[in-house]
């Protein structure tokens, strides 16, 4: 059921709501989170996609914020909201919102968005593109308890992870992390196969990728050992590659889907390391909603490494680990 609300306040839209499950039979129970997604007009029906396939999995209030200040003196003194109120169907057991801010009202979105939030629900924050500087200092961001990020959405990733890290606050989580959860599981499930000291180790993926950035941070401050970060055609991460005084453990994707992961001493085996979709990335961060204390780890190990690399515009696990080895490949020093 859709319900369209012209010029409309917080209250009239509860009372939609309200209105809509009785319609629909279905009381308002069951929903586990408010999830806020923070948009334009133009990139908001992929993010609200991505929202709804992972509500499958944990049924939400959605609540899209899509932010129309005006480009004339005129329109931002004129202030309206616009509502789109969607229950049952293609919302799945969830609630979906659009909220148009127009005018002044765009800066004002945590007035809107707070009558909204479902009571005593923990809320979860995602800015699909131009995130704020420090999401935890947001007006939005200070209603939630964890807050979700995209630097590879960004035009320049490297320094979107830098400031993330400088900016880095308990709650706070970027989908870069997100990215390479499989590829952290996989190497940690072959060390425990092999126990063997890493010397090294090397990380493959494109040039200004934030995820291969990421793993190489979470790699040289687990190992506490030197990360080389090499260039490569991509699809993202490529390989990963360990350096053992039995030989190496190599990490091989060459394609973005199917992997082969050899181990010294055992068979070549083939791992699923399919890149995923955007809406498995939003259902892994809903499933946990208690700060992400690796991520905050890796990040803080690199902050003054991502800092440097944002000022000399070089890839920042260059910074933190033994260097880059691209075209050039030169090296530099661990730490």
């Amino acid at each position: 059921m859709n319900i369209d609300l012209t010029e409309t306040t917080s209250s009239k839209i509860n009372s939609a709501l309200i209105k809509a499950r009785r319609s629909i039979g279905s009381p308002a129970v069951g929903m586990v989170l408010t999830l806020v997604i923070v948009t334009d007009e133009g990139n908001h029906y992929d993010a609200l996609k991505a929202a709804s396939d992972a509500s499958r999995e944990h049924p939400s209030r959605i609540l899209v914020v899509i932010k129309r200040p005006g480009r004339s003196p005129r329109d931002r003194r004129s202030a309206r909201l616009d509502a789109e109120v969607r229950v049952g169907g293609e919302s799945g057991t969830g609630e979906i919102v659009l909220l148009r801010l127009h005018g002044e009202l765009a800066d004002h979105a945590e007035s809107v968005v707070l009558p909204l939030l479902l009571p005593d629900a923990p809320v979860v924050v995602w800015w699909p593109e131009d995130a704020p500087a420090n999401p935890a200092e947001d007006l939005l961001g200070q209603l939630a308890a964890r807050r979700i990020t995209d630097a590879a959405a960004t035009e320049d990733p490297v320094a979107a992870l830098g400031l993330r890290a400088a900016t880095y606050a308990p709650g706070d989580t970027d989908l870069a992390w997100t990215r390479i959860t499989p590829w952290r599981s996989v190497l940690a499930a072959a060390l425990d196969q092999k126990q063997a000291a890493v010397k090294g180790a090397v990380v493959e993926g494109e040039a200004y990728n934030p995820s291969t950035e990421l793993l190489g941070l979470w790699l040289a401050r687990r190992l506490g050992v030197p990360v080389r970060r090499k260039v490569s055609d991509g699809p993202g991460i490529t390989a990963v590659r360990l350096a053992t005084a039995d030989g190496e453990i190599c990490l091989d994707r060459p394609t973005g889907s199917l992997a082969e992961l050899a181990i010294p001493g055992q068979p070549d085996r083939h791992v699923a390391l399919q890149r995923r979709a955007t809406s498995d990335l939003i259902a892994e961060e809903l499933r946990r909603l208690d700060p992400d204390e690796a991520y905050a780890a890796a990040v803080k190990f690199g902050v003054d490494r991502l800092a440097h690399a944002e000022e000399t515009a070089e890839p920042a696990a260059a910074a933190a680990g033994t260097g880059q080895d691209g075209g050039s490949g030169k090296k530099a020093a661990a730490r």
